[in-house]
C-alpha cells in the first residue's frame, strides 16, 4: 500500500521513522523514561498493596517519619505515605496532560482543516478568533476560568461537588485554552495540501469535503499535529501543577503533583523532600515530553528522510 503523497509503501515509510527517532538517542531515552512512569503510575495500587499502606489514610503519629520499609520515602505532614501519593499524583498529571493535549488538537485539527480548506470568509472568521484566543494572557485567563464556580453555569450539583469535578474541570479549561497552536500548523499544511495533484484527483472523483479532508488531507497534515501535541503535553502538566500550587487546579483529597506541593510550601525547610520530589517529577516529566517531541519533529520531518 502506497502513503498518499509519499510514494513509498506504508511499512517502508513507518520503518523509515521508526530508525530516525531511534537515532535520537535524547527522544529514544525520553520516551523509555516515560514509560516508566506510565507504568509506575499504572501500578499504584499493586505497590500500596506491596508496601501494606493506604495512601489516604491519615496517621499524625508517623506525620514526616523519615524512610523505612513500609514508607520507602517517608511520610508527608499527615503521616500518608509518599511513594504512594507520588505514584497516584502522577496519575492524575499524567491524565491531565496527555487528556487535554489530545483534545486540544482534535479542536485545533477541526478548525484549523475547516480554514485551510473552505477558506474565504469562514477562514477568515476562523483565524480572527485564533488571534484572539491566542492575544489572552494564557495563566490569568485559567486562572480566571478555574475559579468560576461550576454551580452557577448549570451544571448538576452532584459532577460540581463530585472528587474529581476538579479534573474534570481542569481538563476542560485547559483544552478549551490551548487548541490555537494546532489550528495554525494544520491550517497551513491544508493550504499547501489542497494544491497537491492526489486531492485535486479526488476532487474530479466526486468526492465530498468531509471525505477528503479525513481521507486525503488529514493523513498528511498529521505529523505537525503529533509534534505540537506532544510538546504541548508538558507545557498543560505545569500548567496543572501552577494551579494545582495555587489552590485552584486538582482539590485534595485527590493527590497531583502540583497539589503536593502545596501542601509541601509551609514545611520546605524542615522537609524539604517533600517539595523536591514532586518537583524532580514535574521537571523529568516536562523535559521527557518536550525532547520527545523533538525526536518525533526530526523523524517526522521530510528533509530527514532516508534516500
Amino acid at each position: 500500500m502506497i502513503a498518499p503523497g509519499t510514494g513509498r509503501p506504508v511499512g517502508a515509510r513507518q520503518a523509515g521513522l521508526a530508525h530516525r527517532f531511534r537515532r535520537h538517542r535524547l527522544a529514544a531515552a525520553s520516551a523509555r523514561v516515560l514509560a516508566i512512569l506510565v507504568l509506575c503510575a499504572l501500578a499504584a495500587p499493586l505497590i500500596e498493596q506491596v508496601l501494606g499502606v493506604d495512601g489516604t489514610a491519615v496517621d499524625l503519629l508517623a506525620r514526616l517519619a523519615g524512610p523505612s520499609w513500609s514508607h520507602p520515602l517517608g511520610t508527608d505532614e499527615l503521616g500518608r505515605d509518599i511513594l504512594v501519593r507520588l505514584l497516584y499524583g502522577g496519575r492524575v498529571s499524567l491524565l491531565v496532560g496527555v487528556v487535554a493535549a489530545l483534545a486540544a488538537a482534535g479542536i485545533g485539527t477541526a478548525v484549523g482543516l475547516a480554514a485551510g480548506w473552505y477558506g474565504g470568509r469562514l477562514d477568515a472568521l476562523l483565524m480572527r478568533l485564533t488571534d484572539g484566543f491566542i492575544a489572552l494572557p494564557l495563566l490569568p485567563l485559567l486562572i480566571v476560568l478555574a475559579a468560576v464556580d461550576t454551580g452557577k453555569l448549570g451544571l448538576p450539583a452532584a459532577l460540581g461537588h463530585s472528587e474529581l469535578a476538579s479534573l474534570y474541570r481542569i481538563i476542560a479549561i485547559v483544552a478549551l485554552a490551548g487548541w490555537t497552536t494546532v489550528a495554525r500548523l494544520v491550517r497551513g499544511a491544508t493550504l499547501a495540501a489542497r494544491q497537491r495533484d492526489y486531492v485535486r484527483a479526488a476532487v474530479a472523483l466526486g468526492a465530498g469535503s468531509l471525505r477528503v479532508m479525513a481521507v486525503h488531507i488529514l493523513p498528511n497534515v498529521a505529523s505537525p499535529v503529533v509534534v505540537a501535541t506532544t510538546l504541548s503535553v508538558g507545557n498543560i502538566i505545569l500548567l496543572e501543577s501552577v494551579l494545582s500550587f495555587l489552590g485552584l487546579g486538582i482539590q485534595p483529597p485527590l493527590p497531583s503533583w502540583g497539589n503536593m506541593l502545596t501542601g509541601a510550601q509551609d514545611l520546605i525547610w524542615s522537609a524539604p523532600l517533600l517539595a523536591i520530589y514532586p518537583g524532580l517529577l514535574i521537571f523529568l516529566t516536562v523535559i521527557a515530553f518536550n525532547l520527545l517531541g523533538d525526536g518525533l519533529q526530526d523523524a517526522l520531518d521530510p528533509r530527514t528522510a532516508d534516500a
